[in-house]
Formats: C-alpha cells, structure tokens, sequence
C-alpha cells in the first residue's frame, strides 16, 4: 500500500487512501472540493463563511446553504445524543478564551485575561427555517462546529469517493477517519496517538478498522496559555471554560465518523464516567489519563507500535 496522500486543510491535515491507485486522482479531487465546500459553510475564522455571517447577524434570519443547515443539524444531534455535553453554542466562550483564528496563529502564551464566561446558551436556542434556508441564533450567541464539522466533512467525502469510483476509500481530517466502499482485505491499518504531529512515542497504538469511523479527541494538542492558567478547546457547555483534564485523550470507534467524534469529544467533556458511558454504548475506546494511564473499554484492540501505518 502506497503513503498516504495527504496536505494542509482546515487548521489540520487532510489524509485519503485509495485502492486501487488509480483511484486517487479523482479521489483527491472529490476530497480537495468537499474540503472547500466545508470550509465555505463551517469556518469559524473565514470572513466570508456562512457561519460567520450566521454569528455577525445574532438576532436576526440569515439565508443558508442546505450544507450549512446539514450541518447544524449534525452538531444538534450530537447536543441531543450528549445531553449537552457537546453543544454547537459555545463560540464566544472560546473566542474570549483566546481562540478566535486558525490555531496556528494564535499566540501560544500571553498575559492574563479577565473574561465573562458561563453555560452555553444551548442548542435548543437555535432556530431553524428548512423551508427557507434560513437560520437565526439569539442575540449575542455565537456558533461552532468545530466538534462535528471535520467528522461530517470526512463522513460524506468517503461515501463520495466511493461512489463515484468504486474504490475503497479511507478519509482523515485531522483524524477524523472515515472509510467507505467494497472492504478491504485486512481492513486498513489506522495509528493512534495523542497528538499526530508529535514524534511516535512507545505508547500510541495502531488498530485495523474495516468500516465505519473513527475519531481522537483531545486536550494535548491545541492548549495555549493566558497568564499561568492552561487553557485547551474542548469546552464543556456547563461552564463555558475548558473542561476539567481527566483525559488527555480519548479514541472512539463507531458507525461513522460523526458518531465517533461526538462520543470522543463528549467522553473529555464527562470526565471520569466516560469509560461507564462509552460501555452502556458499545463504543470501542481507548481513553488516556493526563498522567499517561490507558484504559480500554468496549472490546477496543490495539497494539502498540514503533511506526506509522497510515
């Protein structure tokens, strides 16, 4: 099997594997499309986006595309499948927390800041015209999807992919992982770790997954400092702060991406009743303690590994 092809794209790095190879060249062009596509719809730090215009006109109806209402509906349900615990109107929380453009560019460590921050206004506020393709948030409410977002993007470029080609498709979006079409023989070799840019370290693992998705969610990756306060962006609703670090990272597999990437991002959010939750669901996991303890649950198997397999 060839490397992956991969490239920078939303803040993090696109991956798509094909087979056969001759697939690739149409698959990267359905892949670099949805990606735009995503972008236009879902950026938080596009001036040009829909969200950002959804956000700017707070009170008011905005017109829409059917991808932007597809997804909002996406980070709905993954509010409604939480309880909460990940809700699309946490926006402003994590924009006066410091995060207001691409993680690259915000500034690492900077002096202390005194912010205004409590629940999340909640999803429920959100109004909907599907007739109209419109949207209106209450006054002041800002949204993000950056919980969902990726994985949906995944999701549906796969099925894509695959359709259009017949080939069996693996798609990653920052590790957001999809795969779509015939399986494959051995399914295909996925690497676990806490932060994919960092050096491979004994402990990350490698897993085969033959369908479905895939999604790590985190606290080790995108953290950033305002005086001596630690801050991170996986933000729990409740409070409208960063949630409390019981888990430096947390893997989920399951039928699709989003579904993986709701349940990982609401395991950080739970804290130490994810494993009990994540169970009760069938959820294969691996969940990581800040001090480097794993804890499996839901039949996940791995094995640790010295090298990248895909």
């Amino acid at each position: 099997m060839r490397d992956p092809l991969t490239f920078p794209a939303l803040g993090t790095t696109a991956a798509l594997l094909v087979e056969p190879d001759d697939a690739l060249e149409p698959a990267r062009e359905i892949l670099a499309t949805e990606i735009e596509a995503i972008d236009f719809a879902c950026s938080r730090f596009r001036d040009d986006s829909e969200l950002t215009r959804v956000n700017r006109q707070s009170g008011a109806w905005v017109t829409v595309s059917p991808l932007f209402v597809k997804a909002l509906d996406t980070a709905q349900r993954g509010a409604r499948l939480t309880g909460g615990l990940v809700d699309p109107t946490i926006g402003s929380a994590l924009r006066v927390l410091g995060y207001d453009r691409d993680f690259e560019r915000v500034t690492r460590d900077g002096p202390p800041i005194r912010v205004s921050v409590g629940r999340a206004p909640g999803w429920q506020s959100i109004e909907v015209d599907r007739v109209r393709l419109r949207v209106r948030v209450p006054r002041g409410v800002e949204l993000d999807f950056g919980a969902t977002a990726k994985a949906l993007c995944s999701d549906q470029t796969a099925r894509e992919i695959a359709s259009a080609t017949g080939a069996s498709v693996l798609v990653s979006l920052g590790g957001d992982v999809s795969i779509s079409g015939p399986l494959r023989e051995g399914g295909w070799s996925v690497f676990i770790a806490d932060d994919q840019a960092a050096a491979i370290s004994e402990a990350d693992e490698r897993i085969s997954l033959a369908s479905g998705g895939l999604a790590t969610s985190g606290t080790a990756a995108r953290r950033w400092t305002r005086g001596n306060r630690i801050l991170h962006h996986v933000i729990d609703p409740g409070s409208g702060m960063p949630a409390e670090e019981h888990w430096r990272t947390v893997s989920v597999a399951a039928a699709s991406c989003v579904d993986a990437n709701i349940a990982s991002t609401a395991a950080i959010v739970m804290g130490a009743g994810a494993p009990e939750w994540l169970e009760a669901r069938r959820l294969p996991a691996r969940l990581v303690t800040t001090d480097g303890t794993i804890v499996r649950v839901g039949g996940w198997v791995g094995a640790t590994t010295g090298k990248t397999a895909c």
